[in-house]
């Protein structure tokens, strides 16, 4: 018997949790029904009627008993809930390929800081000729110069790319990206070589034509940190890995190490791409001298 057959469709009735709560007249006021409609003798000149007037039968008697029918609506359900955590996990996997989307075209985007200091440089150059220019002109009539200005040097100050509220899931979150030579990598793959260092969670992959890149989602920040450490993957084809939020340190280890750099929130912008590849560039050799 076909187990995707649904027995309460073959007897023209409603499915899913509506056809649970049936009664055994409704039930059998619909194969009544049916019955006539499909019975050979009504269908003389249709070879399947024989057939179908079975398979009629056959769903009348499963849901005529009561065991059989129980078992039958459990199974709609798993299948119901099945179809409801796909849908889920698909609406998921949309929202992590969208905001991977939207992270990369602000990383590679225009630095509107740097614009305006290039700007301000222009502006400040401009106003040094003209302050020359007068006071060439003062001095050649013999006339006191006026006092000089000076340059103001303050700077607005950068914005953090990542804002200050974050989610904290976040930090458990890994950029992959690698160059498109030798055997690519797969969310399979990926998978298995990031589970070496905890639980895996999902793994969004998002190809281009000469860089591949993916979302690793780990279980565990400690996992997410360990893997950003070692993972290189394949030395014919190494990886990049770069957390999408670095994990906060705790304030004591903050202060002990303040002045140094935090590399990774400044890599943006064109910053991001240099350093993107001159890692794969030294990965690349590595795996020459292996050769």
């Amino acid at each position: 018997m076909d187990m995707n057959v649904d027995h309460y469709a073959i007897l023209g009735l409603e499915s899913g949790e509506k056809g649970a709560e049936l009664t055994e007249e409704e039930i059998i006021k619909a194969y009544k029904k049916k019955a006539l409609k499909l019975h050979p003798d009504k269908n003389p000149g249709d070879t399947e009627a024989a057939a179908n007037f079975q398979r009629l039968v056959s769903s009348y008697e499963i849901l005529r008993d009561e065991k059989a029918r129980k078992l039958f609506d459990d199974l709609l359900k798993v299948r119901r809930q099945q179809q409801r955590r796909d849908l889920q996990r698909d609406a998921k996997r949309k929202r992590m390929v969208s905001d991977l989307e939207a992270r990369e075209r602000a990383a590679f985007a225009p630095d509107p800081a740097a614009k305006d200091r290039q700007e301000e440089d222009r502006i400040t150059r401009k106003l040094a000729e003209e302050i020359a220019r007068i006071r060439a002109m003062h001095a050649n009539k013999g006339v006191p110069t006026a006092s000089v200005p000076k340059k103001d040097n303050r700077r607005v100050e950068k914005e953090s790319a990542g804002g200050a509220e974050q989610g904290v899931d976040m930090e458990r979150m890994l950029q992959v990206t690698w160059e498109k030579v030798g055997e690519d990598y797969t969310a399979e793959r990926l998978r298995k070589l990031f589970s070496r260092f905890g639980e895996v969670e999902d793994v969004v992959i998002k190809s281009k034509k000469k860089k591949g890149s993916a979302v690793v989602v780990m279980a565990t920040k400690d996992a997410a940190v360990a893997s950003t450490r070692t993972m290189t993957g394949d030395l014919s084809n190494p990886l990049l890995v770069i957390p999408l939020q670095p994990v906060a340190a705790p304030m004591a280890l903050a202060a002990q190490k303040s002045d140094a750099p935090d590399r990774l929130n400044n890599l943006v912008g064109t910053g991001y791409q240099s350093f993107e590849d001159a890692v794969l560039k030294k990965l690349a050799q590595a795996a020459q001298k292996q050769k």
